[in-house]
């Protein structure tokens, strides 16, 4: 896709994009893409330049958001469930505090065997900062100055709960316009919160799903807007007006975490998940003032991501599958075979930027650029963390994704954060 399309695209789901900023989670359309170009086509032998390191943001598993001169991270004060929580923000120039607000963690239990700490990507938009805590504690805080302005938490006042293992909230919040929108699951499987007072504008009570760990992708069908999101039981979508219940589907075998967000394209949404689920997708058409949803295919296993997403280019899925494989899909075709596989690289997240994939493996913090093509796995650069993290995590190991704004390219491993300089 042509970086006009993508700033076009861009447009659709992030208030007042700047050019270069990575306002909230997977990048400026929630769809894993950078609209960056003239970044570097061949990197050095062992990586691009290391601009700034900071290796007390805390612990946690969220990618940072980066926005104008600013970088927005979460961290927490330990690694067990209930631990304090905050919010850091830091120099992008340097990697520096600006300032650190507490989230006010609630107490929450969850499995904490992966490590605590917060789980998801802050959201930055109209001059504010939207943290998402382990335990549910959903906070606006003011972007140049970390003040709180208004505090919800999506089990004590929805009646939220996640489906399945309890390993915290991970979802990063949406937020569209005037409104947040997020999914407490249970009690309510979807709300919309006035982005600036906190008050509820409506709620989703026609499923009672328990909430996954993906994160809401917005859509538009024939101008009907939607809201597509995975839980722990099905695929969905809420339309955005008034929260109504748009379709629910089922067919697709979740089982344990559900975790990859929705990916939306040419009226079409694919899901995937792990732990043998696989992928489905349907054709997206609108019907008076509703968005109705048929079956291209479903229970296909070429593609069942367990964590670090998906990314579409053109008619093409890429990402990982947990067969142990990278794979290129045709995610359009009733077809369930890979376009190519490559499996002499780890499992892991993905990012596109500048006509490239940077694939982050989650096991040894190995980066591999490879060419975004049908052509095969096409490495042109790689390089390795410079240290690890050395607080223990248990079963935990690197799931942050990659992001890649204003020329850097940042790297996380639980509560270290590394900058590199991607420009030419």
């Amino acid at each position: 896709m042509s970086p006009a399309l993508l700033l076009t695209a861009c447009l659709m789901a992030a208030p007042a994009v700047g050019d270069g900023d990575w306002p909230q989670w997977r990048g400026p359309n929630r769809d894993g893409k950078s609209l960056e170009t003239g970044l570097l086509k061949n990197w050095p032998k062992d990586g691009p330049k290391l601009a700034w390191e900071n290796l007390k943001v805390g612990h946690g598993y969220g990618s940072p958001a980066v926005v104008g001169d600013k970088v927005y991270i979460l961290g927490g004060e330990g690694n067990k469930a209930g631990d304090a929580e905050h919010c850091l923000c830091l120099n992008l120039k340097d990697g520096t505090e600006v300032w650190k607000t507490p989230l006010g963690t609630s107490p929450g239990r969850f499995s904490d065997g992966w490590g605590g700490g917060p789980r998801s990507t802050p959201t930055v938009a109209n001059d504010m900062v939207y943290c998402l805590g382990a335990t549910g504690d959903l906070v606006c805080l003011k972007a140049d100055s970390g003040k709180q302005v208004w505090k919800k938490n999506l089990v004590k006042d929805f009646g939220g709960g996640i489906g399945g293992p309890n390993w915290g909230y991970s979802e990063s919040p949406l937020v569209d316009g005037d409104n947040l929108i997020c999914t407490p699951g249970k009690g309510t499987g979807m709300i919309a919160l006035n982005a600036k007072t906190g008050d509820t504008v409506w709620s989703c009570k026609e499923f009672k799903d328990g909430a996954g760990y993906s994160s809401i992708v917005p859509a538009d069908i024939g101008g009907v807007r939607i809201y597509l999101q995975q839980t722990m039981e099905s695929s969905l979508a809420v339309r955005a007006k008034d929260g109504k219940l748009m379709f629910r589907n089922a067919e697709l075998n979740r089982n344990i975490a559900i975790i990859p967000s929705p990916v939306f394209a040419d009226n079409h949404v694919f899901f995937t998940a792990g732990y043998g689920a696989g992928c489905e997708c349907y054709k997206l058409a609108v019907d008076g003032d509703k968005v109705t949803a048929t079956k291209v295919y479903a229970k296909y296993k070429t593609v069942s991501n367990h964590h670090g997403g998906v990314i579409q280019i053109g008619d093409h899925i890429y990402g990982h599958n947990n067969a142990g494989k990278w794979v290129c899909f045709a995610f359009k075709e009733a077809k369930d075979a890979a376009v190519w596989d490559y499996q002499r690289f780890g499992k892991g997240a993905i990012t596109y930027a500048d006509g490239h994939f940077i694939c982050y493996d989650e096991n040894n913090g190995n980066v591999a650029v490879i060419k975004a093509t049908t052509e095969g796995w096409t490495e042109v650069g790689s390089m390795k963390l410079p240290k690890l993290s050395k607080t223990p995590k248990a079963k935990g190991q690197i799931w942050a994704h990659p992001v890649v704004a204003h020329g850097k390219l940042f790297l996380r491993d639980y509560d270290y954060l590394f900058c590199f300089d991607l420009k030419k």
